[in-house]
Parts: structure tokens; C-alpha cells; sequence
């Protein structure tokens, strides 16, 4: 089949034309909800690697991130346990451990339950993992993935992709320097 230069600008000014048209007529088609977010902050800390896993890898234990008032659960470390954090002020975060590695020193864990107001996301899970860094010191990683706390287009400002973003490197960054001072000063 030939095509002559004249005919296929005319194709494209008809697309053209039709998308226009389409938008126009339906713009929610072109729209798209929430994309999920990723966040991964990791330090360095002066110990072996051994002791910076004895204080995160006890999935029952969370006592070490500032905020957390009381961490209560079943199951131990087992595929299933479930922990219940008690932040200060009284709100919760309900989390279940759905991968738990000692031999790697990592484990990752869902949220099932969250105020928005609290963090703003949904649909999130995280992993912690323990690594030799050089000088014998050690690497702490924390990654998680997530949507936004507003599932639907046009979020307020305070559940948008950016505040949900901002909320857990927050979160991770706080965590981890608070995690490396009270390893490296041994308490």
C-alpha cells in the first residue's frame, strides 16, 4: 500500500483531531490514580554487624525508633507474626511480617493499619537489612514502597505523593541516626 506525504499529514491531523476531541469530551480518560513511591535511606555504623542485628532483628522489638512508646505482638519472628506499635500520643500502627531472613540479617513487614493523619500512605511495606560496610563497620538499609494516602486523583496537600515521600525518608532518616547513636554509644 502506497501512501503519499499529503494523505499521511492528513492521517495525522485526523489522530490529532480525534485525541483532541477525546480529552476534551472525556478527560478522566487520560487521568491516573496514585503511583507507588519508593524510599531507601541507609547509614553507616561504627559495630559489628552481629550487634547492630541484635537490636533490629527481634521483628517483636521496635523499641529502638524514637516515638514508640510500646510494641506489643504475637509470633515471634515466625511468617505471619503481627506487632501492634504505640506511638507517642496514643495512635497505633498495626504490621505483619511477611519475610524474616536471619541468615541475611533482613526482614520486611506490611503496615495493615494506619491512621492517614498518622502517615500518610497506604499499601505500604518495608525492609530492614543488616551488611558489612568497609572497616569492619556495618551498613543498616531501610527501604519501603507505598502509595500515598489519598487513593484517588487530586489529593489534598497533606496526602500527596510528596508529603508521603517526605513522612517515611523522614521516618527512615530518624530512625537510623537515632539507631546509630544508641548502638555506637552502647546503650
Amino acid at each position: 500500500m502506497r501512501m503519499t506525504i499529503a494523505r499521511a499529514a492528513g492521517l495525522v491531523a485526523a489522530m490529532a483531531l480525534a485525541g483532541t476531541a477525546l480529552t476534551t469530551a472525556f478527560p478522566s480518560a487520560w487521568a491516573h490514580g496514585p503511583t507507588r513511591q519508593k524510599v531507601r535511606e541507609s547509614i553507616e555504623i561504627n559495630a559489628p554487624q552481629a550487634k547492630v542485628w541484635a537490636v533490629i532483628g527481634n521483628f517483636q522489638d521496635m523499641s529502638w525508633l524514637a516515638g514508640v512508646t510500646k510494641t506489643e505482638g504475637e509470633k515471634g519472628n515466625e511468617i505471619g507474626a503481627t506487632r501492634r506499635l504505640t506511638l507517642a500520643g496514643g495512635a497505633t500502627v498495626d504490621e505483619e511480617l511477611y519475610k524474616y531472613e536471619p541468615d541475611m540479617m533482613s526482614y520486611s513487614y506490611r503496615i495493615t493499619a494506619v491512621d492517614v493523619k498518622v502517615l500518610p500512605v497506604t499499601n505500604y511495606s518495608s525492609t530492614l537489612s543488616v551488611s558489612p560496610a568497609p572497616e569492619g563497620k556495618t551498613k543498616l538499609e531501610w527501604a519501603g514502597a507505598f502509595y500515598r494516602g489519598f487513593p484517588n486523583n487530586d489529593p489534598p496537600p497533606e496526602l500527596s505523593d510528596e508529603a508521603a515521600m517526605k513522612a517515611v525518608s523522614g521516618l527512615y532518616k530518624g530512625g537510623l541516626e537515632a539507631l546509630k547513636k544508641k548502638i555506637e554509644s552502647g546503650s
